[in-house]
């Protein structure tokens, strides 16, 4: 195995698309993982570049083949990591940036330990997350509780990873982000 594989792992909410955006521009020759999931397309968003958008029943299909290397049920929805295309990267030694849960980051540390890096980005409160939540204006108020609940069981994961950073200023938090995410790549 040649290619290298980043796990940024953060709460909805948490800023890890504006991050992981950021990262993207400035550092090219990170591959995004492109994810399959079940949940409906979002303004902006583009399928097969921001996630492959699947119908639930072709999910669970794929699920059925042992298609995926991590896969779960989360917000309602489906999410899971194509082991084809993770296999493939890895053989043709590229540096892959994952957006997976916490679920997804430890399904990825139970088959490549110590090859796969996770960084946890962290929101500065809980009151911050739900604040940032609400101002998307993308959830309903029973998905944003939803969410926030499960904000509070990932942050007491946050030091099982490799790595924690705290979004409380965005700039400073990319620089951390991006100095770091260099480090392992080079």
């Amino acid at each position: 195995m040649s290619g290298k594989m980043i796990v940024i792992c953060a709460p909805s909410g948490t800023g890890k698309s504006t991050l992981l955006n950021k990262l993207k521009v400035e550092i090219p020759e990170l591959v995004w993982s492109v994810s399959c999931t079940t949940r409906p397309i979002r303004p902006g968003e583009v399928h097969g570049k921001d996630y492959f958008f699947i119908k639930e029943q072709s999910f669970k299909s794929q699920i059925k083949n042992d298609e995926f290397i991590e896969w779960a049920r989360v917000h309602s929805n489906y999410y899971g990591t194509s082991k084809r295309f993770v296999r493939e990267g890895l053989d043709k030694d590229l540096k892959m940036l994952f957006d997976l849960d916490v679920q997804g980051a430890d399904a990825m540390k139970k088959i490549y330990g110590q090859e796969v890096k996770v960084i946890f980005i962290e929101p500065p409160s809980i009151e911050e997350l739900e604040k940032r939540l609400r101002a998307r204006g993308t959830d309903s108020d029973s998905v944003i509780l939803e969410r926030i609940h499960n904000a509070r069981s990932e942050l007491q994961r946050k030091h099982d990873f490799d790595h924690v950073i705290m979004n409380d200023d965005v700039e400073g938090a990319y620089v951390k982000l991006r100095d770091l995410v260099k480090g392992i790549i080079s």
